[in-house]
């Protein structure tokens, strides 16, 4: 797409999620045990096709790109939505592209591409992203892969090991599946045990390099979910400190808290642009993609904690009640700090 498409694509589908993804429908979605609106991804699915956009056009995607998903999952990031489109229709569907097995291609993505079916990435040990927790054996997994996105929500189960990309389901023999309690109530995770589970391998590709790849695009699909929900916290603050009146004048008129508010809006600006980068760079794979994912990832990371800690205070006490969204936005900050791991600065190429 053209900047201006774009540009048309972001606004429509915020407009989809502003009048859908309501800050009561979130609430009721968090004590659901899917924990998302099955109506709203059903919508995003069909309406927009959001997650067939990266899926190409021979495997019943729309054959648009992952700058078009990650513009998404920003836009999710605004209402803290937690449908599976960073789970199922990214990761879990990049999972199957990188694996290069055509025949797994055919047979899986056109389901996952309309959103009928949801696939859940198990690639996690209990120590973090870079260990795999599941071993292969004889065309059977064993072990227990850790903080799996909508892992107790999905049927198909891609599971990375040291051996290779595999394929199970959820009700297959040997699967113990556990949700997982977490900070962010608005993000299912889960934790899944296999004991000597059939499962089916998929491409022949190096393990290390799905790996690395997969991570570097999951960083910067979290580093635009991140700018997505630091850009909210901005607008809320604002618009909160321009109506509440203290001393017989708006609190945001006081300079104070200007000049505090004009530092989120630099911060939120120069995370946009990071996080930016890292989308086009994953898209294109250029030569770049491991100092641009692992910047994005540390900018958007500190952007979206500062911004979100900034909406407390400059909310004063209202802003750690139940009944107010900024708490959500901050512990999702927190959560997030921590999901896919940090990693180390990539070594340039001498």
């Amino acid at each position: 797409m053209s900047s201006n498409e774009l540009l048309e694509f972001r606004t429509s589908v915020r407009a989809l999620l502003s009048k859908h993804a309501t800050p009561a429908a979130l609430r009721t979605a968090m004590g659901s045990e899917l924990g998302y609106d099955p109506a709203l991804w059903r919508m995003l699915c069909e309406q927009v096709g959001v997650a067939a956009l990266a899926v190409p056009e021979e495997w019943g995607g729309a054959g648009a790109g992952l700058v078009e998903s990650l513009l998404v999952v920003g836009e999710l990031g605004r209402t803290l939505a937690g449908v599976p489109m960073l789970g199922s229709a990214v990761l879990g569907a990049q999972a199957v592209l990188l694996s290069g097995d055509e025949q797994a291609c055919a047979r899986l993505l056109p389901d996952l591409a309309d959103g009928s079916r949801t696939a859940a990435l198990c690639w996690a040990d209990a120590e973090g992203w870079d260990v795999a927790g599941v071993s292969a054996a004889g065309g059977t997994l064993s072990g227990t892969a850790h903080y799996v996105l909508h892992g107790a929500q999905s049927d198909l189960l891609l599971v990375l090991t040291d051996d290779g990309l595999f394929e199970t389901t959820a009700g297959a023999p040997g699967v113990t599946i556990t949700p997982t309690p977490a900070l962010d109530p608005t993000r299912k995770l889960a934790t899944i045990t296999f004991a000597d589970t059939p499962a089916t391998g998929l491409g022949t590709g190096d393990p290390a390099e799905l790996r690395t790849r997969l991570r570097e695009i999951a960083w910067a699909a979290l580093a635009a979910e991140q700018v997505g929900a630091a850009r909210r916290c901005l607008e809320m603050t604002v618009e909160y400190t321009a109506s509440r009146v203290q001393f017989g004048r708006p609190i945001g008129s006081f300079q104070a808290l200007k000049h505090r508010m004009a530092d989120m809006y630099v911060l939120v600006e120069s995370a946009e642009s990071t996080a930016l980068a890292a989308a086009l760079a994953v898209a294109e794979h250029s030569a770049t993609v491991a100092e641009d994912a692992w910047v994005a990832r540390q900018h958007c990371t500190e952007t979206f904690s500062t911004v979100a800690a900034e909406t407390i205070q400059l909310h004063g006490g209202i802003a750690i009640t139940w009944e107010h969204d900024a708490h959500l936005y901050f512990k999702r900050a927190h959560a997030t700090a921590e999901l896919f791991g940090t990693g180390r600065r990539p070594v340039a190429a001498a």
